[in-house]
């Protein structure tokens, strides 16, 4: 379904906004939706985002971007201005940045979702597609995580991806206006930060091991994840974006491999990778933490859900993403 969905793209473009564009997911939405020769505007207010990850683009002619920031109305009114589809990807990220900092966090987050969702609703694009995250699902102790069983909220940033969903669904009831919801399990690939406190597990250990650094694991290792490669999401995101709503709906899916792998496995994964063009890393172990605050302990995302309904179909396996970020971020780790 995807494959035949992107040769109708080829052969009738559309026009698409990417905000977030110049960070991790946005930035490879960009890419993905540029090589199907799509007209695509990205929006950014480089708060997480790099300049960097926009470079190679910005000579493509189908290619525009706005410098600027979703908790600005007037900002996400002009952005989607003559817009077949929007890819909400612009947010602050990170359980524990939400808990030092939750207003900011609701500023990005949800003002911002509003605010685009509004403005999406106004210009009354084709497709409205957003991030939301695993993170709902809160304590609910049952694996897999199902798209219709949530738990108690843990932190700030859980609780603002929940209110996207609630505006999601009110945009519905009360507008008529649709909207799908991509619920993102650990999500990784090239190009996404290592640097900085609030920096994802996979590149902060990717680089600190080509450093021959010691990795910290928070917890007692056993903690699991449904790690995620990024071109997954990337096909999740244009499925959704072009499925057919035959009535007002808020559609959320689960977005994941739907294999769970614990911290251990994941850093024996990742330090065995790097020991091929470092060796003297192969026998590095990490050090063990006490668990951070808001942090749950299992996760593991069903995926029939987004199957049935959109035709998702998960593609590389969590050692196979490796190898591909493993490899891209050591070509310059070691430049």
């Amino acid at each position: 379904m995807y494959e035949k969905l992107k040769e109708k793209l080829q052969k009738e473009p559309k026009a698409w906004l990417v905000t977030g564009a110049a960070g991790f997911i946005g930035s490879h939405l960009v890419e993905n939706l540029l090589a199907l020769d799509q007209n695509v505007i990205g929006l950014d207010n480089f708060s997480t985002g790099h300049e960097a990850n926009l470079t190679s683009f910005r000579p493509n002619k189908k290619f525009s971007f706005i410098n600027g920031d979703v908790s600005n109305p007037e900002i996400c009114a002009k952005a989607v201005k003559n817009v077949d589809y929007v890819l909400h990807q612009a947010a602050l990220g990170s359980v524990p940045r939400s808990i030092v900092d939750p207003l900011n966090s609701n500023t990005s987050n949800v003002d911002g979702f509003l605010n685009i969702i509004n403005a999406a609703k106004d210009q009354g694009v084709k497709g409205f597609v957003y991030a939301s995250s695993s993170s709902v699902y809160g304590d609910e102790p049952n694996l897999p995580k199902f798209e219709d069983k949530l738990g108690n909220l843990l932190s700030p940033y859980a609780a603002t991806k929940k209110i996207n969903e609630v505006y999601a669904q009110v945009y519905s009831s009360a507008y008529g206006f649709s909207s799908v919801g991509l619920r993102y399990f650990n999500v990784f690939g090239p190009r996404q930060d290592p640097m900085g406190a609030y920096a994802a597990v996979i590149p902060k250990w990717v680089f600190a091991l080509s450093k021959g650094e010691v990795c910290t694991i928070f917890g007692d290792g056993e903690t699991s994840r449904d790690f995620c490669y990024v071109n997954n999401v990337v096909q999740a995101n244009i499925l959704a974006a072009c499925t057919e709503h035959t009535k007002p709906e808020a559609l959320f899916f689960n977005v994941a491999l739907g294999n769970r792998t614990t911290l251990k496995e994941l850093y024996n994964l990742i330090r065995d990778r790097v020991a091929k063009k470092n060796p003297a890393v192969a026998k590095l172990g990490p050090d063990i933490q006490d668990f951070r605050a808001g942090d749950i302990k299992h996760s593991l995302a069903d995926i029939s859900y987004i199957k049935d309904r959109l035709g998702y179909q998960a593609g590389e396996s969590i050692e196979e993403g490796l190898d591909i970020t493993v490899h891209w971020f050591l070509g310059r780790a070691f430049s």
